[in-house]
């Protein structure tokens, strides 16, 4: 049975071309074993490409409704060629993490077979410092990056004693009595069904008072972005050498921070670890324009993600289920001290628009804020008028603790997110255990080289460090 799909799924089916794939990615770098080497790992994953056992969520695949003018929805492949999907790849000397990243910008930059379920997995050997790398690539009509770190999450253990462990696309082991598992992704609770007259008239009256109260929402979202107030709508984004059309070729740089660092750091400004990923990324994105002498006089406008997906949310683990805001950057200000205080101001401010709105509201609010971008993804070009925004700066939380699969440490999560028409570079930050990543994911074509943005988020770190006077 074909089911329906969000409308948020399907805009990135919708929009996707040769030149926009819309998967997100995410590599992951492993300490195996005493022992044990890369080449034990590639045996573990050969032995599970020859099973037939899939996890629900990777056997969905996307087709067009016949009944609904063509409108996308979820099927359920019931043969999943497993090879197919699964790879394994060497790296060529000297194998080190320049070589990594070069590979895995060229595996980001091919489309996903939409035949098929819509993912891929290639376990990376030849790493000189003999750890190995798996990078997994996931269309975003089938998981956001909060949906990924479960996903995620759902394939490790913290217990480094642990083997036997399932490969990350077959299904979860069976739970212990005391170890209770979530429910497999894409799979959900039976519903109350002595309760469903009930369900239903309180789902219209809900939608009946969710549409009423709209028009005043949009009147305030609308107002507070032309005063240059926080929230999830801007008309401020001035053009810059980012927001032009975009070929297919991807450019990824990525590195490092110790996270107690970074929380360090936000302790004593008074702000939260993301105001210190947006200021830090303000900075960069200065100094880089700066030096090619395309800064522009107006303060670059950032998109920033807003997980709807309550902590306890286990029955919806794949999809989407994200809102926005956009942050005054500040980068017309020399003064870090300054830009971090506007970025500081601008979130705080869209934080209160958004307590002060309903989940469907924020949803619509975000909508007409993403609206320029998803006109311009499903037209494939850029228009005449100002950017919605310069681009997207994401923030997903990754896990607290160490993990493992099958006693594999893992020691590092990059991610890899999606360049569109008219939005060219993508910074997403992510942590795991004890570090904080910056992933840069740009369009090669107009960004080749984002190495010198990574040194100026490290100078960035450090300037608001003597900011706050560590």
């Amino acid at each position: 049975m074909l089911l329906p799909m969000s409308p948020t799924d399907s805009l990135f089916l919708l929009g996707e071309s040769r030149e926009h794939p819309m998967h997100v990615g995410g590599l992951a770098v492993f300490t195996p074993p005493d022992g044990t080497d890369a080449a034990d790992i590639g045996a573990m994953f050969e032995t599970a490409a020859t099973s037939d056992e899939v996890a629900p969520l990777f056997r969905k695949q996307a087709r067009r409704s016949v009944t609904t003018l063509g409108q996308w929805g979820w099927d359920t492949a019931t043969d999943v060629d497993v090879d197919y999907h699964v790879h394994r790849n060497a790296l060529p000397q000297p194998g080190g993490m320049p070589e990594l990243m070069t590979l895995v910008a060229r595996l980001h930059g091919t489309s996903l077979d939409r035949t098929r379920p819509l993912w891929e997995m290639h376990l990376i050997e030849g790493l000189a410092d003999g750890r190995y790398a798996v990078y997994t690539k996931i269309h975003h009509a089938l998981a956001d990056g909060a949906s990924a770190m479960n996903l995620l999450r759902r394939s490790m253990s913290e217990d480094p004693t642990r083997t036997g462990m399932p490969a990350p696309w077959q299904p979860a082991a069976p739970a212990t009595a005391t170890d209770a598992a979530p429910p497999e992704p894409g799979s959900s609770t039976p519903p109350n069904l002595r309760d469903l007259p009930g369900q239903v008239l309180r789902g219209a009256r809900n939608a009946s008072s969710e549409v009423a109260g709209l028009a005043p929402v949009l009147a305030g979202t609308v107002e507070r972005a032309l005063r240059a107030k926080g929230g999830p709508l801007s008309t401020q984004a001035p053009h810059t050498m980012f927001n032009v059309a975009i070929g297919g070729a991807r450019h990824f740089a990525a590195r490092t921070w110790p996270l107690e660092r970074i929380r360090l750091l936000a302790k004593h400004a008074d702000a939260t670890v993301n105001d210190i990923i947006l200021a830090m990324s303000a900075g960069a994105l200065r100094g880089y324009l700066h030096d090619l002498g395309a800064l522009p006089a107006e303060p670059l406008i950032a998109m920033v993600p807003v997980s709807l997906r309550p902590n306890t949310d286990t029955e919806s683990a794949n999809g989407n289920r994200i809102g926005v805001l956009m942050c005054n950057l500040a980068t017309h200000l020399p003064d870090p001290a300054h830009r971090l205080d506007t970025v500081r101001t601008c979130m705080r401010e869209g934080k209160h628009a958004l307590r002060a709105m309903s989940p469907a509201q924020v949803l619509a609010m975000s909508a007409v804020g993403a609206a320029p971008l998803g006109i311009e993804m499903l037209l494939g070009r850029r228009g005449p008028q100002r950017p919605p925004f310069n681009l997207v700066i994401s923030n997903v939380a990754g896990p607290d603790t160490p993990l493992y699969w099958n006693g594999a440490h893992l020691d590092s999560l990059y991610p890899l997110s999606i360049p569109v028409t008219g939005q060219a570079l993508n910074i997403t930050c992510t942590s795991s255990d004890d570090q904080l990543v910056f992933g840069l994911t740009g369009c090669r074509r107009t960004v080749p080289n984002l190495h010198p943005m990574l040194d100026h988020l490290d100078t960035e770190l450090g300037a608001l460090e003597r900011v706050v006077g560590l």
